[in-house]
């Protein structure tokens, strides 16, 4: 049989105005020539902890099943897939191989969840931070406007 999954393409980044402090994550989601764009903040958070709610987010906007190609410049959440450690985590109880907690387990749990609940095929590719690619500076856009708005709302001057 056939797999007749769409094959969607997302790009997503995360940003943050201190580390911790106010972030921001943006996604576009492309399907055949159209895009999506997606964006959101939040308060006392890290740059991990958006790179990562941007894909939840985006592949939670999913409606069926589909092929994914995620694009991030994020080595975190990238090598997390390529290089295995989710396994490695979770096969570890969510330790390290030092032994210590698994940083932002919660988010990466819950993004499992929803590919295994959406039955998704996702494959994460590396690109370039800054570099020439149009969606992944987009992405950055996003999510740098989203600190922006998250400033406004809560009436802080400070810029990220």
């Amino acid at each position: 049989m056939i797999d007749s999954k769409k094959i969607v393409q997302i790009y997503t980044d995360g940003a943050c105005s201190g580390n911790p402090g106010p972030g921001g994550w943006g996604a576009v989601l492309s399907f055949k020539g159209k895009t999506k764009e997606l964006s959101g903040h939040m308060s006392d958070t890290t740059n991990n902890r958006m790179e990562l709610f941007a894909v939840i987010s985006a592949l939670g906007t999913l409606k069926e099943p589909c092929v994914v190609n995620v694009f991030s410049d994020s080595s975190y959440l990238v090598n997390a897939f390529q290089e295995d450690w989710i396994g490695n985590w979770m096969g570890n109880g969510w330790m390290t191989s030092t032994k210590k907690p698994v940083e932002n387990s919660d988010l990466w749990k819950l993004l499992l969840q929803i590919m295994k609940i959406k039955k998704h095929d996702v494959t994460f590719h590396k690109v370039k931070g800054h570099g020439n690619d149009p969606l992944n500076i987009r992405c950055d856009t996003l999510a740098r406007e989203a600190i922006k708005e998250y400033r406004r709302i809560n009436g802080d001057s400070e810029e990220g």
